[in-house]
């Protein structure tokens, strides 16, 4: 079995951390990230080309394409399972310009989309569909930092423990995806 590259990431990303992952890494990660969803990334594309603050710093930050469900009682959060990233595709390069560092989330990505990342020196990083109730136990904090009204699409701020997730996309531009389908045909 393949150890994850255990990552902490709670203070702020480094370079030097981030310019050795290569796509087709698995990772642990144990940061502070941004939640992203249609109705908040459009909304903080629109204050970024519009040149208005954000609710909150996004230099440095990683995202992760989550609409969590409600907390039940006794919960910190309910499911939270990544969400179609390629959605999201159109509001990428503002966010990178704006500094973020990368984004959690799922499936493949082609094009001006998969481009936005080595474009901006950013990295996909991919969480597994579907285990929304287990992934949801590595969050330790959900807080809701900008946008409330969009409600599970408002801008959280989430504290994760331990968790896992494939670098697709790293910051040379290589594609997990593409390799990995070119090597099974090979």
């Amino acid at each position: 079995m393949v150890q994850p590259i255990r990552l902490d990431w709670r203070e702020g990303i480094t370079p030097s951390q981030w310019d050795t992952l290569r796509a087709g890494d698995a990772v642990e990660l144990r940061a502070r990230v941004l939640t992203l969803r249609d109705a908040s990334a459009a909304r903080l594309a629109r204050a970024l080309v519009a040149g208005e603050a954000t609710p909150v710093p996004l230099e440095g930050r990683l995202m992760y394409a989550v609409g969590p469900s409600p907390a039940k009682p006794g919960q910190i959060i309910g499911s939270a399972g990544p969400t179609t990233t390629a959605r999201m595709g159109r509001y990428l390069p503002a966010l990178f310009a704006a500094g973020v560092r990368g984004i959690i989330g799922k499936g493949e990505l082609h094009g001006a989309d998969a481009g936005a990342f080595s474009g901006g020196k950013a990295i996909y990083f991919a969480a597994i569909g579907g285990l929304g109730a287990l992934l949801a136990k590595q969050i330790r904090a959900a807080t809701v930092v900008g946008y409330p009204d969009l409600g599970p699409e408002a801008l959280y701020e989430l504290e994760m423990e331990a968790f896992p997730a494939i670098v697709i996309i790293d910051t040379a531009g290589q594609n997990f995806h593409e390799t990995a389908r070119d090597r099974w045909r090979g």
